[in-house]
């Protein structure tokens, strides 16, 4: 995100993200880098551990985020911000009437495969099955995009290789279940197989549904906390739905504020 951001604006993403850094400095943040690998959500202050350290924490906001499922295939890895992506709202601007491909079935291939038909020259849809996980308004909506043209399916198939040269992606291979296989000339590939939610050191610690921290919401404050009262969740981590950079950053803000009241109301 940081780095489409920066080239978005004309900005150097690494740059970005240092003038943020020194903006949180300013204000006396400590910053440390370090990889936590364990929790304990059972005493109080709240223990961290990482493999040389421990830390203690009053308060804490949770904001590991969601890896993007793939493919697994060694082309594919190769071409990851090179052609390969898994989020059409963040990437699908460089892509504007240009040839792109979805891989996916459910909810969220199509609502990719829709948002992309608007920007795109065409959209090639491929899915292993002959019918869609989808809802049906998603359906539907994507299958009057098939009409107009804008949207091309491929069904019963699957990415089987990503073509490209140094300068990136320009093609893929399709194999279909008939064994036959197709080979595409492209400008991107977006695979949308879903979201895999960074929460596995959190299990039965605190409250999760399909892996995604829950939070209490509400009118009442403590939007962001989670089950355990001083524990807060912002962004992806808590997001099946928007997951975008602007919804994880106001969450972001909230579980600050939110953190701040319940330290205030703790004294």
């Amino acid at each position: 995100i940081d780095n489409w951001i920066g080239a978005y604006e004309g900005i150097d993403g690494n740059l970005l993200m240092e003038n943020m850094q020194k903006h949180a400095l300013k204000f006396g943040t400590k910053i440390i880098n370090d990889h936590i690998n364990a929790v304990d959500f059972s005493v109080y202050p709240y223990l961290l551990k990482s493999e040389k350290e421990e830390y203690r924490a009053a308060a804490l906001i949770i904001a590991t985020g969601a890896s993007a499922k793939y493919l697994g295939l060694p082309s594919e890895e190769a071409f990851k911000g090179k052609g390969v992506s898994a989020c059409a709202t963040c990437d699908g601007f460089f892509y504007r009437n240009r040839e792109v491909l979805v891989v996916g079935g459910g909810n969220t291939a199509l609502e990719e495969a829709l948002y992309l038909a608007g920007l795109c020259k065409t959209v090639y849809l491929v899915h292993r099955r002959e019918q869609f996980r989808a809802e049906q308004v998603l359906i539907d909506e994507l299958m009057a995009e098939v009409k107009k043209g804008k949207i091309i399916l491929k069904l019963n198939g699957e990415l089987q290789e990503v073509l490209g040269d140094p300068m990136g992606v320009n093609g893929a291979i399709i194999k279909y279940k008939n064994g036959e296989e197709e080979k595409l000339s492209l400008d991107g590939i977006f695979i949308a197989i879903g979201h895999k939610p960074n929460t596995d050191i959190f299990a039965g610690q605190l409250e999760m549904k399909e892996g995604y921290l829950l939070t209490c919401g509400g009118m009442e404050g403590k939007a962001t906390q989670t089950n355990k009262a001083g524990i807060f969740a912002a962004g992806d981590v808590a997001d099946s739905v928007y997951r975008q950079a602007i919804t994880s950053a106001a969450t972001g803000a909230m579980a600050a504020m939110d953190a701040k009241r319940f330290l205030v109301n703790k004294k």
